[in-house]
């Protein structure tokens, strides 16, 4: 695991919580902050889960 998929992981999460006290306190623009939030560490993660494919690959093509 890469950091960029530890930050992504983390970052989903913060929005996760701040999406739901959004809800909570009937606020749409925290709401959508924290939607926001999900999609950006969605895309981090998304980065790192590809760098790790990559990183695995030369590995590979290393051995062959």
């Amino acid at each position: 695991m890469n950091k960029h998929q530890v930050k992504g992981t983390v970052e989903r999460a913060i929005g996760q919580a701040q999406e739901k006290l959004g809800r909570a306190i009937d606020s749409p623009t925290q709401e959508a902050k924290g939607v926001a939030k999900q999609v950006k560490g969605q895309a981090r993660k998304t980065l790192g889960d590809a760098k790790e494919i990559v990183k695995d690959a030369g590995k590979e093509a290393g051995k062959a």
